[in-house]
């Protein structure tokens, strides 16, 4: 058995047989603490990216950190949300190894889930054959931070299977009853989770229920966002005012 030791900055002796030197966490948490700053100026595609960078560098000075790794796996969900072809389809890819690695290293945590679940999806978004292959993959997640604790990120988890249900073909489940319900269970959660509200709007729309959709989103767009998510939330609007126009 190979035991894995964290250890500290400071003079260390050789490592006895079988213990692997993770690294140095104290240089690993100062570029987690860069990574948090250009995270919050994700807005800024850029500030992303060196965000990244911070937590690949977290990452080879310890190797062994949690944080680092599930939210190195947070921002290349991000980034490959926000960008196009190769460059997309790499960050999902290394989001989803971010968070293999994250649930291995503390699966009591829901962090990690949520983010594989997410990178999954958004492979599943950009790729046919690889949505059929993660629908079952990103229940699994998701369902596990619902047991872990429900509330993370605002409810995210039942947003994320709402998305599934709503999007998903008949034969792999797919049911928008189903989605409406996991998207009405979020917002009670929390009721200004705009991404939540525009995809239950979206949900309705496919219902033919256009009544509640234009409400869905009438709430949204008078919404005032937290600074913290106004990423999200412009992403939410976006999406809310194309739905506006089909409804029209």
């Amino acid at each position: 058995m190979i035991i894995v030791a964290i250890l500290g900055s400071g003079c260390r002796s050789a490592p006895d047989a079988g213990v692997i030197d993770t690294g140095d966490p104290a240089a690993a948490r100062e570029q987690i603490a860069e990574a948090d700053k250009f995270y919050a100026e994700r807005q800024d595609l850029s500030k992303a990216r060196q965000a990244l960078t911070a937590l690949r560098l977290a990452r080879t000075a310890d190797y062994g950190s949690y944080e680092a790794t599930w939210k190195l796996a947070r921002t290349a969900y991000f980034i490959g949300a926000h960008t196009n072809g190769r460059e997309s389809e790499d960050m999902f890819r290394e989001g989803v190894d971010a968070g293999k690695i994250a649930v291995q290293l503390q699966p009591e945590r829901p962090e990690g889930h949520f983010w594989l679940g997410a990178n999954y999806g958004g492979s599943a978004e950009r790729s046919t054959l690889a949505g059929l292959a993660n629908v079952e993959d990103i229940r699994r997640e998701m369902e596990a931070v619902i047991k872990i604790d429900e509330t993370f990120q605002g409810g995210s988890a039942y947003m994320v299977l709402g998305q599934l249900y709503l999007q998903a073909p008949k034969v792999l489940g797919g049911d928008t009853d189903k989605a409406i319900e996991y998207l009405k269970r979020g917002l009670e959660i929390e009721p200004n989770n705009a991404l939540t509200r525009v995809h239950l709007a979206e949900a309705y729309q496919e219902a033919g229920r256009e009544a509640e959709a234009r409400k869905e989103i009438q709430f949204l767009l008078a919404m005032t966002p937290s600074p913290e998510y106004l990423p999200e939330y412009q992403d939410a609007v976006e999406k809310a005012k194309k739905l506006q126009e089909k409804l029209r």
